[in-house]
């Protein structure tokens, strides 16, 4: 399944209009492409098994049934919109699904954390970590409800580096904190769907300055995923109307440990100056 997606992410901008909805309609109904027929996959998705065919080819498998084989085994992904996820939640409550929600959220939350390490090559993970180690000026980038994520990882990077910053922040001009990157840089972005515009935007220019550009998101169809020197799809599943962040924030915090870890005195002796700045402050309490 991850080898799937990461293919499709890589070619999907490529796609010709009917082989993208062709890899949309399996991605939705990957438990249904694994165990039935080409012929009856055809049929319920109103397109050619040549179309299937094309798109096997297309991602590098040799033919359709190399495709499948790999979603062999593999759970269904459904993907609904906010207010269909909405309505499921008020029809549960009425006399649907009756396990408690806080066991159904952590549960899901728990099965999207235990993906990462399926789902995160360990050599892209080191990757971005030595983009973001080298960078001179690293910018984060999060819109809708992504803005929260970004926050929480500056605050984090802030105790043991000086050169992070959240894009367009108070109002700030996007446009002019990405027109300052350049070959030296990183742009880190987080965004999933509905896909914020200044979001993506920001992505491309940033790319057209130079920077390098790390994305995280949850799908392979990401608008700018294949313009990401490296790429990470972090699953979300929930039965929340909304998506959860539960293994984004791990995969966030994950960085940054890798980041401190590899970072030696020099971030160590920041983060303890931060802690007694934040005590002669009053900013903490101390009994």
């Amino acid at each position: 399944m991850v080898q799937f997606e990461e293919r499709l992410a890589a070619e999907y901008g490529g796609l010709s209009k009917q082989l993208k909805a062709a890899a949309d309609y399996i991605v939705k109904n990957q438990v249904d492409t694994a165990t039935r027929s080409l012929r009856s996959i055809s049929e319920a998705s109103d397109i050619s098994p040549a179309t299937y065919s094309r798109l096997a080819r297309a991602l590098g498998f040799s033919n359709y049934e190399e495709l499948r084989e790999m979603l062999r085994g593999a759970l269904g992904r459904s993907v609904s919109n906010m207010t269909d996820k909405a309505t499921r939640l008020q029809q549960d409550a009425i006399g649907g699904d009756q396990t408690p929600f806080l066991n159904r959220q952590s549960a899901a939350c728990a099965a999207n954390i235990g993906q990462l390490t399926q789902n995160i090559p360990q050599d892209r993970l080191q990757q971005a970590v030595r983009y973001l180690n080298n960078a001179r000026n690293v910018l984060l980038l999060g819109s809708l409800s992504s803005t929260g994520i970004v926050e929480y990882m500056a605050y984090l990077a802030n105790y043991f580096t000086d050169h992070w910053r959240i894009a367009g922040r108070a109002g700030a001009s996007l446009g002019a904190e990405i027109s300052a990157l350049n070959k030296n840089d990183v742009l880190l972005v987080v965004t999933k769907p509905p896909f914020a515009r200044r979001t993506i935007e920001g992505v491309r220019a940033a790319a057209r300055m130079g920077a390098k550009v790390i994305v995280i998101t949850d799908t392979h169809s990401c608008p700018v995923l294949a313009e990401a020197d490296t790429g990470f799809i972090v699953a979300t599943d929930s039965p929340q109307f909304f998506s959860s962040y539960a293994a984004t924030i791990v995969l966030i915090e994950t960085i940054i440990g890798m980041l401190v870890a590899g970072s030696g005195k020099a971030a160590k002796q920041r983060i303890f100056e931060v802690e007694c700045l934040n005590q002669q402050f009053g900013e903490t309490w101390s009994a």
